[in-house]
């Protein structure tokens, strides 16, 4: 799925919440491969306990790393796959 490109402000703070409506946390920044531009991880700040049992990857700062593929819509909240992410 290929997401329109919008600007990291119209992203940062958003809240992220799974298909099922689980809240996850709000987006802090965005990982990308500084070569090919390609988005990596949405990284969260206020992860909810939810988010920490799902055994995600964590930043050096700990902060919880969202994979950017498991992303579905993006709206007044970022929609991620559940199943994409375990």
């Amino acid at each position: 799925m290929v997401l329109e490109k919008r600007p990291l402000k119209d992203i940062v703070s958003r809240l992220v919440v799974t298909k099922e409506g689980k809240r996850l946390g709000f987006v802090k920044d965005i990982n990308f491969e500084t070569r090919t531009g390609e988005l990596i991880h949405l990284v969260i700040k206020d992860a909810t306990p939810y988010a920490r049992n799902l055994n995600l990857e964590v930043s050096g700062g700990k902060e919880v790393l969202i994979p950017y593929n498991t992303i579905i819509a993006m709206g007044d909240f970022i929609v991620v796959s559940e199943e994409d992410l375990v």
